[in-house]
């Protein structure tokens, strides 16, 4: 860690990295859907709820950041010390199948990608995303600061790909600065409100604060109260300037299937093959599309580096069993594998497209048992001591846990009904 004499920016850069992981999580291929059907159906209107779904997950990486920084456990593990074995077994099961949800979206978004990149049948697709075993296994023994800069360098690619449609599909500026102000429309009707719920299930990702609070622990760490406090202070700042650019890329999408699609007759695109098609036609840029592609692949497989890493810290935390990472990573993705090609050889893009949104479902389901016990162990002083959650704070990110929770539990319910 940088001396007393270091200036802000030496600081900054000593901390800097975790972020950029925990953010992929908020721009991976299971984001695609929703922000699609966000823009394409109403405008820039939902472009609120996307940055209101960023500051509550900006809250809650936050929490996660400090738990891990100020105990030296990270979630699972502060679950395992917490809970009877019964109860942590359960939550373990949990996660793992929303780590499995997760991966099968990154599987589907990839083989997507390869199909609209090089025409490669999406069943080929799906079988080829297994290599990237071999590629995580290689990373990880390059060392942690490896992978950091290889995530950070797809995120600034997806960034730089949404740079371009956004310019591509000359947006309207002035209702692009109307849409950041929530507007009552998204609360009074139900389809709206149906996508916006869709939007904020998609956004937090539960194995994300298993993550955050295990990577932020590899800095090194004074153990003095004044060492915690610069360490979650620049933690923090970390996380949320990486949940900057990743609110950039969810409201890109919107952006861009806003001004491409809304109003132009295809508000129904909803489908991330379908978007892919209309871009060059829509727009007339000839790149769109293929750049489109490339934001596609690179999302699913910073994703797929970051989910790795969150299985094995869930799994070493709950169990506190390790296994090699080759093993982990070929188990998980076998999970994923399976569904999304039995699906693809028997309902192509359609299918796929659907095994996505339920992907997203299942996540959601299982958020509020990672939220919970975040929010009751930063605000519980035996375990934090003078780093407790203030009371604004607890009250902040309850209210912020109970409108997650019983808004996926709406979308479960629509999903399931519709």
């Amino acid at each position: 860690m940088p001396g007393a004499g270091a200036t802000f920016w030496q600081r900054f850069r000593a901390y800097w990295g975790p972020g950029l992981l925990v953010a992929v999580g908020y721009m991976d291929p299971g984001n695609w859907a929703t922000d699609l059907a966000g823009g394409a159906r109403f405008g820039y209107t939902l472009l609120s709820v996307v940055l209101v779904s960023n500051l509550f997950a900006m809250l809650l990486q936050h929490l996660a950041a400090k738990l891990g920084i100020v105990t030296g456990r990270d979630l699972a593990q502060a679950c395992r010390d917490h809970y009877s074995r019964p109860v942590a077994i359960s939550l373990w099961v949990l996660c793992e199948i929303a780590i499995a949800a997760c991966d099968l979206a990154e599987v589907i978004g990839s083989a997507i990608a390869l199909n609209l990149l090089f025409g490669l049948p999406l069943p080929w697709g799906v079988a080829f995303t297994t290599l990237d075993v071999l590629l995580v296994l290689l990373l990880q023994n390059k060392g942690f600061k490896v992978i950091e800069s290889l995530v950070a360098g797809l995120i600034f690619l997806i960034f730089v790909c949404f740079l371009y449609e956004i310019l591509a599909s000359h947006p309207n500026w002035l209702g692009l600065a109307r849409g950041l102000v929530p507007q009552r429309a998204v609360v009074t009707n139900p389809a709206m409100l149906y996508v916006a719920i869709g939007i904020l299930g998609a956004t937090v990702m539960p194995h994300n604060l298993y993550l955050h609070s295990s990577i932020v622990q590899v800095r090194q760490i004074e153990p003095t109260e004044a060492g915690k406090r610069q360490a979650i202070r620049f933690a923090t700042i970390d996380s949320t300037v990486a949940l900057f650019l990743a609110f950039f890329v969810n409201a890109a999408i919107l952006v861009t299937a806003a001004a491409a699609f809304h109003g132009k007759g295809h508000e129904d695109v909803a489908d991330i093959a379908d978007a892919h098609k209309l871009l060059t036609p829509v727009l007339g840029a000839g790149a769109a599309s293929v750049v489109f592609a490339i934001a596609l692949l690179a999302s699913g497989q910073s994703s797929t580096l970051t989910g790795t890493l969150a299985g094995q810290i869930v799994m070493e935390g709950f169990l506190n069993l390790r296994l090699k990472p080759w093993v982990r990573r070929l188990i998980t993705r076998l999970v994923a594998v399976v569904p999304a090609l039995v699906v693809a050889v028997l309902y192509g893009e359609k299918g796929t497209g659907q095994l996505l949104i339920f992907s997203q479902v299942v996540l959601s389901l299982q958020l509020s048992f990672a939220v919970v016990p975040l929010v009751l162990f930063t605000s519980d002083k035996l375990k934090m001591g003078v780093f407790v959650n203030k009371p604004w704070v607890r009250l902040l990110a309850w209210a912020v846990a109970g409108l997650i929770i019983g808004l996926n539990i709406f979308l479960l319910w629509q999903t399931v009904a519709g």
